[in-house]
């Protein structure tokens, strides 16, 4: 598995039976590639579906996109909406929990994952309004950027998508748990060492008692 697909996997292991769940775009859809035998999760997408299914590639119906536009399969239980009743659900309080990636994210639980200044931005899409309105949000990135710095700060220097509004940080490496005293390292990856993941964040971390592992495969 490469980097994003452990993710991916293991954030599927934190959503649970009945819930409503927002994927965001890029690596967050690929969770519902994951979700475990038995566990039914409502998947919704801010364009306006709930009931998304899997990525789709042969032939499909290009009605059926997910916020980032590309073609998924709805389930029988699925309907689609207008942008305005999509946003309703959100704000809302009505979706249990949200997956969002993020340029960056800090001990304080802020993430800034919607522009870099100074290069050309697409857009905000619903980023802002799902750190306020879920009632639960990931944060998925890989630990460091492609230059070997960490993405898991002691203070974010990009502008923020949202402050002191996530709850749970996944990586290839570590699930870690933003609480009122700090980041709480919970678990690492079973291809690595508390001491690596240690090395490899720049905000610092409490270590759970124990810290457990999870899988890579």
């Amino acid at each position: 598995m490469d980097a994003k697909q452990i993710i991916a996997k293991r954030v599927a292991l934190e959503l649970k039976n009945g819930e409503l769940v927002n994927l965001g775009i890029g690596l967050p859809t690929m969770v519902a590639d994951y979700l475990p035998e038995g566990v039914e999760v409502i998947l919704q997408s801010e364009n306006g579906m709930i009931g998304m299914g899997h990525i789709v590639s042969g032939p499909h119906n290009r009605n059926f996109t997910n916020a980032g536009g590309t073609s998924v399969t709805i389930l029988p239980h699925g309907a689609c909406f207008d942008s305005a009743f999509s946003f309703c659900l959100i704000r809302g309080g009505h979706v249990d929990g949200t997956v969002l990636g993020t340029l960056e994210v800090d001990q304080h639980g802020n993430i800034a994952n919607y522009m870099i200044p100074g290069k050309m931005v697409p857009g905000m899409g619903g980023a802002m309004d799902l750190v306020t309105g879920s009632r639960k949000v990931i944060v998925v990135t890989t630990h460091t950027d492609k230059s070997g710095n960490s993405k898991i700060l002691k203070q974010c220097s990009l502008p923020l998508t949202g402050v002191a509004c996530c709850d749970l940080i996944v990586t290839e490496l570590a699930v870690i748990e933003v609480t009122p005293n700090g980041l709480k390292l919970l678990e690492i990856a079973d291809n690595t060492t508390v001491e690596e993941v240690i090395a490899k964040t720049e905000a610092p971390l409490i270590l759970a008692e124990p810290v457990k592992t999870f899988s890579t495969n």
